[in-house]
């Protein structure tokens, strides 16, 4: 064989070896794809671009879309991608690719999913079609933020053995979804070994905070996690974990150490009384001035030593009372174990953000002791809120016979600037006039001139101490309907014996947001007061369950004005009915909530049900299908004229007020004057008009412009494709208003 032959061969054989591929190993590499449920959103996925795949039917889980095209962070990925388009409601694959923030996000309907508005957010994201580019290989797992990341200062001596942020272990590739990684914002991780650091200290502290569930990261629990570790035999298994549900965690200490003394002569309440009224508790007036300890003659005097067997309904802490000198206890610890400083207080915590209102009791029944418990409890927690102009601004409002504002929404824009302002306040004195308050907060607190910010949910916390003084229920209900998230802190509420001198008894069900347990913590002891810091900053500034936040779904009295006229006929009738189901089923229905009321008319008129009547959907919703056609003749002017005196004159002031007139011919009767003195009456019409209604008539039912509140169709059939369209109309305008 010649040289050249070999040569040739030789080649041939490189060329053959290089382009195997021996056990697989220059395969293309596979796209591994991580699923998610329906509710998850962008925000909480710390990846710029990524891919994930949705499973089937999230339409019919209503999580919520905000925007068109580009969504706010906050939105369903998966019903914002079948928004969009990209996948159906049975599922599939998406890209994500996160953007910019933008000041403002149109809502509209689109392939079943109604998205709606929103002024304005922080992050924004796009989807695509979830078929990568060649060569492009997204993120196998998912990296989740956490909701408030623990800020370290650069060049800060840490502990590692007290930090909070556990790493958190991957998982196969197979269940990519629950894969988590630690927060990017912070260096500090948690060592392996989880035995308790031990302290100097020689007894272990009573009073001391327990940790909040591993991956928590609040700067305030950060600091806390040094005093959970440091009591004597406190594992991390004994750790307090941040679940939303704490009524029933507050329970009686054992009975160890001082007690307050049981004596009919210095117990708090004195229901052996008879009749023992609010009137008992108010201190008397020629001592009033002294702010001794002997002028409240309801508390044990402050200098007393209490015997130490009493009874464990009203105990001190073991040791000694660490509020004696403010919360912060430093004998037999370093000064580590109060709040951290934060790099940056002047912005605040932008995933708080709240307005909130403090109602701080400044009742005689209080003492001068356990007021300033109260103010120590308002300062630690506004240095766990990081007040801020981008998250949560704080104001108090001190309440006694009548209510005072300490100081507004807009006066201080930092924790630090808030703490020598709440040192500074004198207690008022008075009843508990809990009801005054909360009205008072309700008419002249939230408002754009004390910096009520619009945008960001209200929020008022009231402490009390036993029980209210007055009647709070329909100063709440007015509060809330106003969109005021109500909460409720009572200290050593009444036991079985005072339950009688209590005004309005279950009163905290009746003044809260929500009756189930996530807007009342009940603490029994004034001294167990600090425990409260760590779940109330949690619930307020979980934003998605402050329920009732004004939205343009819940804050509506909505009039249906509907025609019954021969020309309808029963079959377009049943359609007309459908309609109404269809739009009434998008809004929050309840008594506080969103309220339809529905007439219907011809010659005459017949109101069909009022506002009010259904308050939830279900009934409502059955309440519409059982409505009967009555045929006739079409007055439409009576018919508003009608719906003004019977519904709306009986509409809830923080209401907003709309009609929504339906008819299918022209009236018998004049309808502008009819419909001037609805709009006069702040009342927002549309109408829709079918197959042989008048344009006229319709522009001027409609409030102006009436391209936004008058439409037509040709055929009722066709009804279905203004649903999304009045709902967005609706939500515009409430989005583009001010708020109270």
């Amino acid at each position: 064989m010649s040289k050249s032959t070999l040569t040739a061969v030789f080649i041939a054989f490189l060329l053959t070896s290089s382009g195997a591929k021996p056990n697989g190993k220059n395969k293309k590499q596979k796209q591994v794809v991580p699923a998610i449920e329906c509710e998850m959103r962008a925000g909480k996925i710390n990846l710029p671009e990524f891919i994930v795949k949705c499973p089937g039917n999230c339409k019919e889980t209503k999580e919520k879309v905000y925007g068109t095209g580009v969504f706010a962070s906050i939105s369903s990925i998966c019903n914002a991608a079948i928004h969009s388009g990209v996948i159906t409601n049975s599922g599939g694959k998406v890209i994500v690719m996160k953007m910019a923030g933008q000041a403002i996000y149109k809502g509209s309907f689109a392939n079943g999913v109604r998205s709606l508005s929103l002024p304005n957010w922080r992050e924004s994201f796009s989807v695509s079609v979830g078929k990568p580019k060649k060569g492009v290989i997204y993120p196998s797992t998912l990296v989740f933020v956490h909701s408030r990341p623990t800020i370290v200062k650069t060049g800060e001596t840490k502990d590692l053995s007290y930090s909070t942020v556990s790493p958190v272990t991957e998982a196969p590739e197979a269940e990519p979804s629950t894969t988590t990684a630690p927060p990017t914002t912070t260096p500090v991780t948690t060592p392996t070994s989880t035995a308790p650091p031990t302290t100097t200290s020689a007894k272990p502290r009573v009073t001391v905070h327990k940790v909040r569930e591993a991956g928590s990261s609040h700067p305030y629990f950060s600091s806390v996690a040094r005093q959970s570790q440091s009591a004597q035999g406190k594992g991390p298994t004994q750790a307090f974990r941040g679940s939303s549900v704490y009524a029933n965690r507050f329970l009686p200490r054992t009975n160890t150490g001082v007690h307050r003394p049981d004596m009919s002569s210095t117990i708090r309440r004195q229901p052996h009384v008879p009749s023992a009224s609010a009137l008992s508790r108010v201190q008397p007036q020629s001592e009033r001035k002294q702010h001794t300890p002997q002028s409240n003659p309801t508390r044990e005097p402050e200098d007393r030593k209490p015997p130490p067997e009493t009874s464990p309904s009203r105990e001190a802490p073991a040791e000694s009372n660490p509020f004696e000198s403010g919360f912060p206890n430093t004998r037999g610890h370093d000064s580590t174990a109060r709040a951290p400083e934060i790099s940056d207080r002047t912005h605040g915590d932008p995933t708080c953000k709240v307005d909130i209102a403090f109602l701080m009791d400044g009742s005689w029944s209080i003492g001068k002791r356990r007021f300033k418990i109260q103010k120590d409890f308002l300062v630690e927690v506004s240095q766990a809120l990081n007040v801020g102009v981008e998250g949560a601004m704080m104001g108090i409002i001190q309440y006694g016979d009548d209510a005072v504002t300490e100081f507004s929404l807009k006066q201080f824009s930092s924790s630090n600037d808030v703490k020598p302002a709440i040192s500074k306040i004198v207690q008022k004195g008075g009843l508990s006039h809990v009801g005054k308050a909360l009205s008072y907060i309700n008419k002249h607190f939230f408002s754009d001139a004390n910096g009520n910010r619009g945008g960001a949910p209200n929020v008022a916390v009231v402490l009390v101490d036993g029980w209210p003084t007055d009647r709070v229920e329909e100063a709440s209900r007015l509060a809330r309907e106003s969109g005021i998230n109500i909460f409720f802190v009572t200290i050593e509420g009444p036991d079985e014996n005072e339950k009688q001198n209590v005004v309005e008894p279950n009163f905290v069900d009746k003044a809260v947001c929500r009756t189930n347990g996530f807007y009342s913590l009940p603490i029994t002891s004034w001294f167990a007061l600090r425990k409260a810091v760590q779940p109330l900053v949690k619930r307020v500034c979980d934003t998605d369950r402050l329920m009732c936040s004004k939205t343009c779904l819940n804050a509506n009295d909505i009039a249906f004005v509907i025609d019954g006229s021969s020309s309808v006929g029963t079959g377009n009738f049943r359609t007309v009915l459908q309609f109404v189901a269809n739009v009434t089923r998008e809004f929050e229905i309840s008594d506080t909530d969103t309220r339809v009321g529905i007439v219907q008319y011809t010659y005459e008129q017949r109101l069909e049900f009022a506002f009010g009547q259904h308050n939830n959907k279900a009934d409502l919703l059955n309440a519409i299908k059982r409505i009967n056609y009555w045929s006739g003749g079409t007055s439409t002017g009576a018919a508003i004229t009608y719906a003004a005196d019977q519904l709306f004159s009986k509409s809830k002031p923080n209401k907003r007020k709309i009609m929504i007139v339906i008819t299918d011919g022209r009236s018998y009767d004049d309808v502008r004057a009819p419909a001037l003195a609805v709009h006069r009456k702040g009342v927002i019409a549309y109408s829709i008009g079918i197959a042989w209604a008048a344009q006229d008539e319709l522009e001027y039912i409609a409030t102006d412009p009436d391209r936004e509140h008058s439409f037509f169709v040709d055929e009722f059939d066709n009804l279905y494709k203004y649903v999304s369209k009045i709902i967005n109309n609706i939500c515009n305008e409430f989005n583009s208003q001010p708020r109270n």
